[in-house]
């Protein structure tokens, strides 16, 4: 499956300037990302005369497979497009690199997340940066007028404000951001070209990155994670619907995440240890994979609205990720959820342990109830929050008290600050 199709338009990706800076130190530097994402299109333009190699084509996987060292030696500088096809080369780029240290040699794009595997931890460890390209964000697509440091403002103390007229959200959660998926005219095609995607990555994708038993569960298993999107994982519960136990769901979930199609999401403590042995919850990267996998064509008064919030926090959970994966500053991403069940649908923390919670509603009117969540977690962090936001569907930023936001969704692409 090439990426993308000759007729997709070309979008400015942000990711660009934190790319071009690892080039300029480090001799390995990584794209990873889902494929159809735009990996090969932003390593095609940052090439700047490396040799182009791509491992899905089969001459070229296969020598890359039979000599790895020789094929890495073959040029002084290259791209490596879909390494995860020939993991046997980074032990013969870690070689070249030992001996030729000169950055950005190697820039190599991955349609798994090869930094969680071995292999590249202890090969390629201080000798490359990975950066993730996600696909689209709403803010690429409207281009230089997008918002790209919604996060950072918030942070700073600034309130998002709409800088344009309302925007229509349903259309853009249902589109979701894989570019080849935007040129598709109506949501009929955009939906058979998701499940086309899908299949492709079960079929081969999977196959290429891990040896699994009972793979004939995986559709399965894949739909019914869709199902519980936004909620506490229970891999005991799940299996039990399909026969696997839950640590075979463990493992094909852990998988599915290595391709970005998903991400568990921690669940917020002021203890950080605690957190790691709280139930995560789990969350769809692309809400149009999701939208498509769930069967969500259309979204009326009548029709999928009691589906509409879970796909709405999908979209509004990859805008975030998008928005970290650019930004100079690292945030840890998390929920929050106390015994009494109040939550907040998102919890942003910077490394000094500042942090903005974020609960997304699916509807055009807010009111003081809809903050409840956030005035808990403020309360827990006490002087370390910044700010508590309702993000709705609604045309107008309101307060709700001192830190206490309700903004419009849209502003995650189009904003002014004060």
């Amino acid at each position: 499956m090439p990426e993308p199709s000759a007729g997709a338009p070309l979008y400015p990706r942000f990711l660009v300037p934190r790319v071009e800076e690892a080039l300029a130190d480090t001799p390995v530097v990584l794209i990873g990302g889902p494929r159809q994402s735009g990996k090969t299109t932003l390593a095609r333009q940052l090439a700047a005369g490396r040799a182009f190699l791509t491992l899905d084509n089969e001459p070229t996987l296969l020598a890359a497979q039979a000599d790895p060292v020789g094929l890495v030696r073959s040029h002084d500088a290259m791209v490596i497009d879909e390494i995860q096809r020939a993991p046997g080369l980074l032990l013969a780029i870690k070689e070249s690199v030992d001996v030729d240290r000169r950055p950005g040699r190697f820039l190599l794009t991955g349609s798994a997340n090869l930094m969680t595997l071995p292999l590249v931890a202890d090969s390629l460890a201080g000798r490359i940066e990975n950066q993730v390209l996600l696909p689209l964000s709403q803010s690429e697509m409207v281009g230089v007028e997008g918002c790209r440091d919604w996060i950072d403002q918030v942070f700073a103390g600034r309130v998002p404000h709409p800088a344009s007229g309302r925007e229509v959200i349903a259309e853009r959660v249902l589109r979701g951001g894989y570019p080849d998926a935007l040129t598709r005219a109506t949501p009929r095609r955009r939906q058979a070209w998701a499940r086309q995607y899908i299949d492709m990555l079960l079929r081969r994708d999977i196959r290429d990155l891990a040896r699994l038993d009972k793979v004939e569960h995986l559709p399965r298993l894949l739909a019914m994670l869709a199902q519980v999107s936004g909620q506490l994982c229970n891999f005991t519960q799940l299996g039990g619907h399909i026969g696997l136990d839950h640590k075979t769901v463990g493992k094909y979930l852990a998988v599915f995440e290595q391709l970005f199609l998903m991400q568990r999401v921690p669940a917020w403590s002021g203890n950080r240890l605690s957190r790691l042995v709280k139930t995560p919850k789990l969350q769809f990267i692309d809400s149009g994979l999701l939208a498509a996998l769930l069967e969500v064509s259309e979204i009326s008064p009548i029709h999928h609205r009691a589906r509409y919030g879970q796909l709405l926090e999908s979209f509004v959970f990859g805008e975030l990720l998008k928005h970290c994966t650019w930004s100079d500053r690292r945030y840890a991403m998390c929920f929050y959820r106390d015994k009494s069940q109040r939550e907040v649908d998102f919890v942003l923390e910077d490394a000094m342990g500042k942090l903005i919670g974020i609960e997304v509603k699916a509807a055009a009117s807010i009111g003081g109830a809809d903050f409840a969540g956030l005035r808990q977690l403020a309360a827990m962090a006490a002087d370390r929050f910044a700010a508590g936001i309702v993000l709705y569907d609604g045309d107008v930023t309101l307060p709700f008290g001192p830190k206490f936001w309700a903004v419009p969704i849209g502003t995650l692409w189009r904003a002014r600050f004060r």
